[in-house]
C-alpha cells in the first residue's frame, strides 16, 4: 500500500509549504517576509506540487501547523488548508506549530552522542514577549503553549527563532530557528492533534465596543 501523500502548511511565523509521501520529504517551498502570507501562500503550493510532478487531486491529507501567532497570519494558513481540503474532499488536522520545532530537534539530535535534555520552544510573539512549550528529552509537551515576557520561560535550553531575538534572557542553544515545513509534511500526522482553532493566546488587536456610541449631540439644559 503507497505511504500517504501529505501537504503541509504554515503561516505562524513565515510562509511555509511542504509535501511528503509518508517520512519522504518531496518538495519544501517558504517565505522569510511575515508580511507575505496572503500572495505568497498558494503559489508556494503550487510549486511544491510542480516541483513533486504531483497534482493537487492525488494529495490523501493536509496538515496546518495551528501556532501560536499572530491572529492574521494564523487565519491565513488555516482558511487555506480548510479550502482545499474542502475542495479536493480530504482530511486535514491541526498541529501546534511548537511541536514542529520541538522535533526538528529531537531528529537532530537523534544522532548525536549525547544525553538528552528537557527544553524549550519558543517563538517571537513581538510586543517584548514569546510564545513557548517546554518539551522533555524526548520531544513531548509538558507545559504550554504559553506566552509571556520572555524572562518567564523556564530556565532550560531554548531553541526555536525567540532564541535569537532574545539571547541575553533566554539561553539559547544549537537547534532549529526556523520550521521546517517537510517535517511538519512528514511527522504532522503523529504529532499531537491540537484540534481545529488557530492558538492565538491573545485577544485579536480589533475588539468590538462594548458599548455603542451615540451620533447625537449632547443636548444642553433647555
Amino acid at each position: 500500500m503507497a505511504e500517504p501523500l501529505v501537504l503541509a502548511l504554515d503561516t505562524s511565523t513565515t510562509v511555509a509549504v511542504g509535501l511528503a509521501r509518508g517520512a519522504e520529504v518531496l518538495a519544501v517551498a517558504g517565505v522569510a517576509d511575515r508580511r507575505a502570507h496572503v500572495e505568497q501562500l498558494t503559489p508556494l503550493v503550487q510549486r511544491c506540487l510542480a516541483d513533486a510532478g504531483v497534482r493537487a487531486g492525488e494529495l490523501d491529507q493536509l496538515v496546518v501547523g495551528l501556532g501560536p501567532g499572530p491572529f492574521t497570519g494564523l487565519r491565513v494558513g488555516i482558511v487555506t488548508a480548510q479550502v482545499l481540503a474542502s475542495a479536493l474532499r480530504r482530511p486535514w488536522r491541526g498541529v501546534c506549530s511548537l511541536d514542529v520545532l520541538a522535533r526538528q530537534h529531537v531528529l537532530e539530535h537523534r544522532d548525536r552522542e549525547q544525553v538528552g535534555r528537557a527544553f524549550v520552544v519558543a517563538t517571537d510573539a513581538r510586543r517584548r514577549e514569546v510564545y513557548w512549550a517546554r518539551y522533555d528529552a524526548e520531544g513531548v509537551r509538558v507545559d504550554g503553549p504559553r506566552v509571556s515576557a520572555p524572562g518567564e520561560v523556564p530556565k532550560l535550553p531554548v531553541v526555536g527563532p525567540a532564541a535569537d531575538v532574545y539571547p541575553d534572557v533566554l539561553d539559547a542553544v544549537i537547534g532549529p530557528r526556523t520550521l521546517d515545513a517537510g517535517v511538519l509534511a512528514a511527522h504532522g500526522p503523529d504529532l499531537p492533534d491540537a484540534g481545529r482553532e488557530p492558538l492565538y493566546l491573545r485577544r485579536p488587536d480589533a475588539a468590538e465596543p462594548t458599548r455603542r456610541k451615540s451620533v447625537l449631540a449632547p443636548q444642553g439644559p433647555r
